[in-house]
């Protein structure tokens, strides 16, 4: 099969290289998925720099995300599998081999059936993005009648969560950076779009609000973010925090008025989210797309030669929306 891989961490210009590699065999448990479209996360640029952890595997085919048609299983009871179409998520974790390849071999469990209708582009910006976003969303239950504040609402995780949050019954504020990243906030579905370098975000969430704030925050920086986030929190809301651009990050945290404001501070790494709770994520995201309301913005499509770019692109900034790779 051609695959895309890596043989030591580093630039992608420099490690990254595409060539024919074995095929893949399903065992016990798992079945094998002809890959229409990879989905690239910036989860899969830390792996490959080693911002994460070093390589466990002598060889890495990269990135978690991806859809397409399920051609071999390792159970012959799944054998009514075959020809059904799917998404993935993370099928690189604690494997060597992910979805930049042809074809990739995953526990069964994580190849989802992909509803009648939805695009292997869709399917391939669920994954990372749409886990994420349900875990920081609905771990504190049901959000239908609440108010959201999504900090970053242009990023993938931030338009899932925008997309989610509107599909579940919420209204929905988001903040932007600049223009052309409020257009994408608002065609997610944000009720109320803010730019964080020229609004007052907490002044505008109060008059918005009737002066009671929002219950949910979504932040992609809660280090900046931190003093935003509890003046527009509604007493006993929550934050959830779910990346970071610093491994040695630290975060200070003014104790006694959070603790007088109530507030729950959950962060959010998916890999370590239990399984049942990705099931109960899975369940709703499947049902988002049934209701054609997941409608993420695509920043880039290239080809599997091109993946270096595609990293790179993403790696700048140089892209808004999921990077996807047609293999």
């Amino acid at each position: 099969m051609r695959a895309a891989y890596y043989d030591r961490q580093g630039p992608a210009e420099e490690v990254l290289c595409v060539a024919e590699l074995p095929l893949p065999q399903p065992g016990p448990g798992e079945v094998r998925i002809r890959v229409h479209v990879s989905g690239l996360n910036p989860t899969d640029l830390k792996a490959r720099t080693g911002f994460s952890s070093l390589m466990v595997f002598p060889r890495i085919v990269p990135h978690q995300d991806g859809a397409g048609v399920i051609d071999a299983v390792g159970d012959l009871e799944e054998a009514g599998r075959i020809g059904q179409r799917v998404w993935i998520y993370e099928a690189q974790c604690g494997r060597a081999n992910g979805t930049a390849a042809e074809f990739v071999v995953v526990p069964s469990g994580q190849a989802v059936p992909l509803p009648e209708g939805v695009s292997f582009e869709v399917g391939a910006s669920l994954g990372i993005p749409a886990l994420t976003a349900h875990r920081c969303l609905f771990a504190d239950g049901d959000i239908r009648g609440l108010k959201v504040l999504v900090q970053g609402g242009a990023g993938v995780v931030g338009t899932a969560a925008i997309l989610l949050a509107k599909w579940a019954g919420a209204w929905v504020a988001a903040t932007v950076m600049n223009p052309a990243q409020a257009i994408i906030a608002r065609a997610a579905g944000a009720d109320l779009v803010l730019d964080r370098l020229s609004d007052d975000v907490a002044e505008a969430i109060s008059a918005h609000t009737q002066g009671e704030g929002v219950d949910r925050i979504v932040d992609v920086d809660v280090r900046k973010n931190l003093e935003i986030d509890l003046a527009s929190l509604a007493p006993g809301g929550v934050i959830s925090s779910y990346a970071t651009t610093d491994a040695g990050d630290e975060l200070s945290l003014p104790l006694l008025r959070a603790m007088i404001h109530g507030c729950v501070l959950r962060f959010v790494y998916i890999y370590s989210v239990p399984k049942d709770a990705k099931n109960e994520a899975i369940k709703d995201i499947s049902a988002c797309l049934v209701s054609g309301c997941y409608k993420p913005h695509f920043g880039l499509k290239t080809k599997l030669e091109n993946i270096a770019d595609a990293h790179r692109a993403l790696e700048t900034g140089a892209v808004m929306g999921k990077v996807l790779i047609n293999v």
